[in-house]
């Protein structure tokens, strides 16, 4: 912590702005405390807070366009891409599809706060076509919100932090023992969460040739197709295939009730 600190203190707007441009394409690299960190040595003198704050917002919203222009073209292939690290990629894209259905565009303004949340949103918009002007207002404004909020929290508790520093320094191998339990703990975290999730992974698919072959046979009137595209991929004007139904996939358990049990079942998503 003491040498990040120092980093921030000698090269701070350099070191922001690649870490914040880092975090916002995807990369695990800690922009919170980058920006704790630059506003404590504003509170030292060392920087100067217009400049950092210019700096911090322009590392996020260069990452942040350079996804919301990919996400355009791509879609769902970028989108499954960044939550391949998840341990239930599926389930990533989904939540932050419903993050979107529920709070809408202001998801952008509070993404940069959400795990998982932040790195998927500019994608995501770009995915559903959201007006680039329109992104950019929305994405200009969490990310001004998101770097005032932290580097704010660094000037105020700029003592604070330095004495969780010196008291790295002078714990010295206990930190590290405790460190260290810390890393085991969270990989032991996450195989155990990767083996629940591991049924998932394994989702029984057809071919369309095959289902075709099903639809124009005499036994068609035992298969029932059902359109579960996320919101912002549907609408009530959107074409659907013949004779499919619509669930809404945010609200499965009460959509899931209302399937019949006597037909063979297939669904289409996005």
């Amino acid at each position: 912590m003491h040498d990040f600190l120092s980093l921030i203190a000698h090269h701070g707007y350099a070191v922001v702005f690649v870490v914040v441009l880092a975090e916002a394409l995807g990369l695990p690299v800690p922009a919170a405390i980058a920006l704790l960190a630059a506003g404590a040595a504003v509170a030292s003198g060392a920087l100067r807070a217009p400049a950092l704050l210019l700096v911090a917002v322009l590392g996020m919203l260069v990452g942040d366009s350079l996804l919301f222009i990919l996400g355009r073209h791509m879609g769902w292939n970028l989108l499954g891409w960044l939550c391949k690290l998840s341990v239930n990629p599926e389930s990533c894209i989904l939540r932050s599809a419903e993050s979107f259905y529920k709070r809408g565009k202001i998801t952008l303004v509070i993404a940069k706060f959400i795990p998982g949340i932040n790195t998927m949103a500019p994608p995501l918009a770009g995915s559903m076509l959201m007006p680039p002007l329109l992104f950019f207002r929305l994405d200009l404004a969490g990310a001004l919100l998101y770097a005032t909020a932290y580097i704010g929290l660094g000037f105020l508790f700029r003592d604070f932090l330095v004495a969780i520093t010196h008291g790295f320094q002078t714990a010295g191998r206990a930190v590290e023992i405790v460190l260290l339990i810390g890393v085991i703990a969270y990989i032991v975290y996450r195989v155990s969460l990767y083996r629940k999730h591991s049924i998932y992974r394994i989702v029984p698919r057809v071919q369309v040739e095959e289902l075709a072959r099903k639809l124009a046979s005499e036994d068609k009137s035992n298969v029932l197709l059902v359109d579960v595209r996320s919101h912002g991929y549907y609408d009530a004007n959107a074409a659907r295939i013949q004779n499919s139904i619509r669930l809404e996939p945010n609200n499965l358990p009460e959509e899931i009730k209302n399937l019949p049990k006597d037909k063979d079942i297939y669904v289409y998503c996005t």
